[in-house]
């Protein structure tokens, strides 16, 4: 067994496959990929995977026991197995939570519980706090909330600490357009022509998955090159990074009154790069009855090892919960 997967086995629940699958007609145009796994009559928990865009996988259902747990994973709208592939019409903050709710409803749960990382950890927020009813806990990891400050750190901070991968990442722009790279990459990553958007979408993702481990992950790396994972994520997450994510700013730090007493926790990496600490701080400092647990020698990466295993202890703590 190769050493690596042999180490993920040892923090992470057993592969699994899904019991139930499928499709959800959205609007005529969307189509959203869902499926359940675990255990059929479990405490439903549902994951909300990141970029926006980036899109769900098998090992996303192992950070819970099946036993225990009815496991439902979904591809937001345009992300992963979600059709079209990149599609940015009719996509917002307020459309993905109704999708969620649409997915609850169909599923006939009555409450969830809600695993979110990354972009997952906004939206998990977003709809904790427009639906506060049907959370029974929270679960967030590398925590953004979509201001402007992380939407320019992202673009041009992570230079700073990782400038061999931001001088790939402004490759593909000419220098006179390099002042407003969101405007110059998102003209780019909607050009009808292949042979521009897809140079462009994987110079975008593949920066991001190079700063997202403490450590250098050449697996990372060449997932994130992949080329609908890469236009997936390029695409659906410059759309709403230049929306400012669809919420006024600050509006999630505003609005935690509405959440304050449902079980949370907070998992974080000291060293995360993409989504800086700061922003986990100031979530915790607004919501201090949150559990918060900051990973000594971690980066963004759910998969790194002191990151899996705090959220694995996570969601094995909220199996009590009703």
């Amino acid at each position: 067994m190769d050493p690596a997967r042999s180490m993920l086995a040892q923090d992470l629940f057993p592969p699994i496959e899904p019991f139930a699958q499928g499709r959800i007609d959205l609007d005529g145009r969307h189509t959203m990929y869902w499926e359940v796994s675990g255990n059929p009559e479990g405490r439903p928990v549902v994951f909300l995977h990141g970029g926006p865009g980036a899109g769900a996988g098998p090992d996303h259902r192992r950070f819970f026991d099946p036993r225990h747990y009815r496991i439902v994973v979904f591809d937001q709208r345009g992300a992963g197995r979600s059709t079209p592939l990149g599609a940015l019409d009719d996509n917002t903050t307020q459309h993905l939570i109704a999708d969620i709710e649409r997915l609850r409803d169909a599923l006939g749960i009555m409450r969830w519980h809600i695993f979110g990382g990354s972009w997952g950890s906004t939206l998990a927020l977003a709809y904790a706090q427009a639906h506060p009813g049907r959370v029974s806990a929270l679960v967030l990891r590398g925590i953004f909330l979509g201001s402007r400050r992380e939407i320019d750190w992202f673009l041009y901070g992570m230079g700073r600490l990782y400038p061999e991968h931001w001088r790939n990442f402004v490759a593909e722009i000419p220098e006179h357009e390099r002042g407003d790279l969101m405007a110059a990459y998102e003209k780019r990553l909607n050009h009808p022509d292949p042979k521009v958007h897809l140079p462009a979408a994987r110079a975008w993702s593949v920066y991001e998955g190079s700063c997202s481990t403490l450590l250098p992950s050449p697996q990372t790396v060449a997932a994130f090159g992949e080329e609908r994972h890469a236009l997936g994520l390029s695409r659906i997450e410059a759309h709403f990074f230049q929306h400012g994510i669809f919420l006024e700013e600050g509006a999630l730090l505003r609005g935690i009154a509405r959440i304050r007493n449902i079980p949370a926790t907070i998992v974080q990496g000291r060293f995360d790069i993409v989504c800086p600490i700061e922003t986990a701080d100031a979530l915790h400092h607004a919501w201090p009855e949150a559990d918060y647990l900051v990973v000594p020698d971690a980066g963004h990466s759910a998969m790194e090892p002191g990151i899996r295993r705090a959220l694995v202890a996570a969601t094995e703590r909220y199996k009590g919960l009703e």
